[in-house]
């Protein structure tokens, strides 16, 4: 077989299902056969035009696992088969931040299904040195969380959460929830995560949160549990400007917040810069998981520090991929839908 199906983007909001060809690894890479990839909040940005439109026509998708299918010739420590998970930033590899291991920081760094071609088809030849090898007993649609989790892991590293610290998460769907399992492994107290969906808000608190409120009810939940204090830490998970200048009054005095959610562009947050100064506040943006943030996402699903079963009960065939799109924002008690490329 020298061809496969792939799903392109090809204008905002409209997927064409192409045959093409089957690519082919070149002597540093591996050719993956795709068993699924999940639909991420980046993804429905550049579905909807608001984010890397101008590399369509393109096949998106970074939240991808499947099994190696061939090897280039120079590739080694990878077998034919094995169950994978792939670190889809690449960098330069020369510049002064790949040289410090900041790939997401490289003035010429691409992300899989972002930038180039992506997991939304039933194969994919990416360079060998960023396949992760994955247990053969972990079910895909479990290792097609890590890199979501990946970027999760990263934030909190960026945050550095501590156990016993407050954390309220703005935002409860797939990433949120996400963060809530997390922040509880980590031993965050307590947590506190909003949304404006009821579905949602029940399901952080399946996912761990110690409270739940209506975005209008926040500011109160959260001096109700702090003390009055504001939170050590507050993720903003949404990407709603309001929703950060929001997080600022719901920090305590050197307290942090975490830009987490993904904005349009050019859309801008109002600081007062005395109180920053004043009350030793930071803010600190995380964007996605690379390297080992990575290894450390594959090791806590494949130990179960992670209950999968909220984010991965929703799946679409590729061929109908354009409907799992349109159908999204719908469906708000779905955290995560995956597209299954093979078993």
């Amino acid at each position: 077989m020298t061809t496969m199906r792939a799903a392109y983007l090809v204008e905002p909001g409209r997927f064409e299902l192409r045959d093409v060809a089957r690519p082919e690894p070149a002597p540093d890479e591996a050719l993956i056969r795709i068993a699924r990839t999940g639909i991420c909040g980046t993804d429905i940005h550049i579905f909807h035009g608001n984010y890397s439109a101008e590399h369509l026509p393109m096949v998106p998708g970074h939240e991808f696992t499947g099994h190696v299918s061939s090897l280039g010739s120079s590739v080694k420590g990878l077998t034919i088969g094995q169950p994978v998970v792939v670190d889809t930033n690449i960098g330069c590899g020369r510049c002064y931040w790949c040289r410090r291991n900041e790939i997401l920081n490289c003035p010429e760094m691409r992300q899989m299904g972002i930038h180039m071609d992506g997991g939304f088809a039933e194969y994919i030849s990416v360079p060998a040195r960023l396949v992760i090898p994955a247990a053969k007993d972990v079910p895909t649609e479990v290792l097609a969380l890590t890199e979501p989790l990946a970027c999760v892991v990263r934030a909190a590293r960026k945050a550095k959460v501590q156990f016993g610290q407050s954390v309220v998460v703005m935002g409860a769907g797939p990433i949120g929830n996400l963060h809530v399992q997390l922040l509880r492994t980590i031993g965050a107290a307590p947590i506190i995560a909003s949304d404006i969906s009821a579905e949602r808000r029940e399901m952080a608190l399946k996912c761990g949160a110690d409270a739940v409120a209506e975005p209008e009810a926040l500011y109160a939940k959260v001096m109700e549990m702090t003390d009055g204090r504001g939170a050590d830490i507050v993720i903003e998970s949404v990407g709603i400007p309001a929703l950060y200048a929001e997080a600022q009054t719901l920090m305590r005095t050197g307290g942090h917040l975490a830009a987490f959610g993904i904005t349009g562009p050019g859309e801008t947050l109002s600081l007062d810069i005395l109180t920053t100064i004043l009350r030793e506040n930071s803010v600190k943006g995380s964007v996605a998981g690379m390297g080992e943030d990575m290894h450390d996402a594959l090791t806590l699903l494949t130990h179960g520090r992670i209950n999968s079963e909220p984010f991965t009960s929703v799946e679409y065939p590729l061929e109908r991929i354009q409907e799992a799109f349109d159908s999204f924002a719908e469906r708000p008690q779905d955290l995560k839908t995956q597209i299954v490329m093979a078993a």
